[in-house]
């Protein structure tokens, strides 16, 4: 079977909490309440925008990020394909 040297990696990354609908469009400081209102009203999932190659990622605990919504942050967690684990987050400096 084949593995990808990132699948299941630990990895440090810095971006914006985006939503699904809007993806790497929604990575700015003032896409928060479009967000908010993509993820309540139409469904859409919070994802995670990586700075450094603009890669959208479906992140696991929808829970933890909701409050941070348009923020640039860093996250901590192992990425599989298109789905990031978080095991942390913080404002990113």
């Amino acid at each position: 079977m084949y593995s990808s040297p990132h699948f299941g990696s630990r990895r440090k990354l810095d971006g914006y909490i985006s939503d699904s609908a809007c993806g790497a469009k929604g990575a700015n400081d003032k896409h928060a309440a479009c967000a908010e209102k993509c993820v309540k009203e139409k469904g859409a999932k919070y994802v995670f925008v990586n700075d450094a190659d603009h890669k959208v990622y479906v992140i696991d605990a929808q829970d933890k990020v909701s409050a941070h919504a348009g923020h640039h942050v860093t996250v901590k967690g192992s990425v599989d394909g298109e789905n990031l684990k978080l095991a942390s987050l913080e404002m990113a400096k």
